[in-house]
């Protein structure tokens, strides 16, 4: 028998696996269900070894077909990445980044000039999404995802820490105080539902976990919440350092430097096979050292 797998079988199968779907892959690939379906069956019955656990018209990988999703994931990046340098050996070297929103727009983009300023000649392409990795609709050369992550296939790196202070618009601190943490209770909390945990964790580390505010707004993603924050709608909970920067334009105050609360670490992710690439390897190392900049986590 080959030792080579059917390349369509393997395509398909690495489709019906990233989305967990059988029906979604035949909709990205443009093929029919009993399409996906053929091919899976015919994949297994050469592998010998059952990829799927079908069960009430859904389906989830076994833990041979996780494993082996991983290796297929990296033979057909290798074979894209192969295939685009023979095709467009002149082209413009392309660096597609996904970060999630607020690092791309308080953290990244401010710096992604001085990047520029060194590698002129090279295109960035830059995405935001607060999907998991596994879910994303394009392929990307390095994601920027708090972390560590469940991120089978790539390799990936902490480079900035992060901690979550009270933040407010000078604006609202002259019409409500706020010099102490049951000070909140007159004040609305800005919370994101991608951060849902925030707001307790630190009021039970300030000492007033049962503290009541006067009310309270929830918004979808965190940007919206930082920018209700800035317009003087009420306290958010914010990211250190990466809101430094709105600190400094006068934008927002800090006015509780305690208690300092840590929470997860900014991580880029890179698809294994891209990882030694030397520009993905030059943008990582890029990183860490703008990293190594900002300002240290306070004691």
């Amino acid at each position: 028998m080959s030792t080579y797998p059917p390349l369509n079988s393997l395509r398909i199968f690495e489709a019906a696996a990233r989305l967990e779907s059988f029906s979604a892959a035949a909709g990205e690939l443009f093929v029919t269900h009993g399409a996906v379906s053929k091919q899976i069956k015919q994949l297994e019955d050469w592998l010998g070894v059952p990829l799927f656990e079908r069960s009430g018209g859904r389906v989830r990988l076994t833990d041979a077909g996780w494993r082996y999703l991983v290796q297929v994931q990296d033979g057909l990046d290798l074979i894209a990445n192969a295939t685009a340098q023979l095709l467009q050996p002149n082209r413009q070297r392309r660096l597609s980044i996904n970060s999630t929103p607020t690092f791309a727009a308080y953290w990244l983009l401010p710096r992604l000039g001085r990047f520029r300023e060194r590698f002129p000649d090279l295109e960035l392409h830059l995405a935001t999404s607060d999907r998991d990795l596994s879910r994303l609709d394009s392929p990307f050369d390095i994601a920027i995802r708090r972390g560590p992550g469940d991120w089978p296939g790539y390799i990936a790196k902490p480079f900035l820490k992060e901690w979550e202070l009270p933040l407010c618009s000078p604006a609202l601190l002259d019409k409500l105080p706020l010099n102490r943490p049951d000070d909140l209770v007159t004040h609305t909390l800005l919370h994101a539902d991608t951060r849902p945990t925030a707001w307790p964790r630190w009021l039970t580390l300030a000492g007033v976990p049962e503290l009541k505010p006067a009310s309270s707004m929830h918004f979808d993603k965190f940007s919206l919440a930082l920018q209700a924050a800035i317009d003087g709608l009420g306290v958010v909970l914010g990211p250190m350092p990466m809101a430094q920067a709105l600190i400094d334009a006068g934008r927002l105050v800090s006015p509780l430097p305690t208690p300092v609360v840590t929470v997860r670490d900014y991580c880029w992710v890179a698809p294994r096979m891209s990882a030694e690439d030397a520009t993905v390897a030059t943008f990582c190392r890029w990183l860490e050292s703008e990293a190594d900049k900002a300002a240290p986590l306070p004691r």
